[in-house]
């Protein structure tokens, strides 16, 4: 775990990406204190609040969450008494994730998929975890003064997740984009579609920050959400390819060449953008519910079937 800044009084707690729940959070060191983003479990919480204890003299009075998923929230509840800022479809999905909960004690005839997830969760700890969800719901885009840095949160959902948000520091020209980007990791999309997706990267491409913090990988400017964007639409265009052929999602997704992609992180997640495609294909509504034990237990088919790049 690193603290970076990365303007005045504005840092980055980066992670470096080795797999499922590695993100990367932030902190505006400015007006009693903005954290962007929490991590998964307390253990990593702390360590990412001892780092920024170098900068601050006591713990953020705000917390902003860009989304629902625990890797980005589950650590919120050791900031005791902050604001907690989120989206509305956020506050409304914030609960556990029960297939990452329960996967830490499997039976010895669990599937060999349920033990490979097991196992990429090795590292992380949940005992004590209290969700402690947003108090403060937002709907729309608001504008904060954190002291003398004006902070412009951004809603850009459904894409990832029904309730992206996005910080953006207009004079600082840093953008904190939760899971909006994934920079040289393959990305995964819960509820959401490509459309609001490609027109969210569209939007930081707009913006063009200096620095732009994913919500997982290295620090980056505008050529990670073009570098996004590309992947989405090739991912797509061959997902669609394939399932006017009659393809399954799995079938159609071990056709699909990589290509300049193949080198990042954990490729074989692109079952899930797969799948995500053939419901826009279907007509199925943003956010109708995910098999998810059938896309890891593909994901791990997958992983399996192909050697990894890295």
């Amino acid at each position: 775990m690193e603290l970076k800044q990365i303007a005045r009084n504005v840092y980055a707690c980066l992670q470096e990406d080795r797999g499922l729940g590695y993100s990367n959070a932030g902190l505006i060191n400015s007006g009693g204190g903005m954290v962007v983003d929490t991590f998964w479990d307390l253990p990593h919480t702390r360590e990412m609040m001892k780092l920024y204890a170098q900068v601050w003299k006591k713990p953020a009075a705000r917390v902003v969450n860009t989304h629902h998923n625990g890797d980005h929230c589950w650590g919120n509840q050791l900031f005791e008494g902050a604001e907690i800022i989120a989206h509305r479809e956020c506050a409304k999905r914030f609960q556990g994730e029960s297939l990452v909960t329960q996967v830490k004690n499997l039976p010895p005839d669990a599937p060999a998929w349920l033990k490979g997830l097991a196992a990429a969760l090795k590292d992380w700890d949940f005992s004590g975890v209290k969700l402690t969800p947003p108090n403060r719901i937002i709907d729309e885009d608001m504008v904060i003064a954190q002291g003398e840095i004006e902070v412009h949160i951004l809603y850009v959902g459904p894409a990832h997740t029904a309730g992206d948000i996005m910080v953006h520091l207009p004079a600082e020209r840093v953008l904190f984009t939760g899971d909006i980007v994934f920079r040289l990791c393959t990305p995964i999309g819960w509820e959401g579609t490509y459309a609001h997706w490609l027109k969210a990267l569209d939007q930081i491409i707009a913006l063009n920050p200096e620095v732009i913090v994913p919500g997982h990988g290295p620090l980056c400017g505008v050529e990670g959400a073009r570098d996004m964007k590309a992947y989405f639409e090739h991912v797509y265009a061959e997902a669609r390819r394939f399932f006017y052929e009659g393809l399954s999602p799995l079938e159609a997704t071990k056709r699909i060449d990589l290509g300049p992609y193949a080198g990042w992180t954990e490729p074989e997640r692109i079952i899930f953008n797969v799948h995500r495609a053939y419901r826009e294909f279907r007509s199925m509504p943003f956010d109708a519910p995910i098999d998810r034990p059938t896309l890891f237990g593909e994901m791990a088919a997958l992983r399996a079937s192909r050697p990894r790049a890295r």
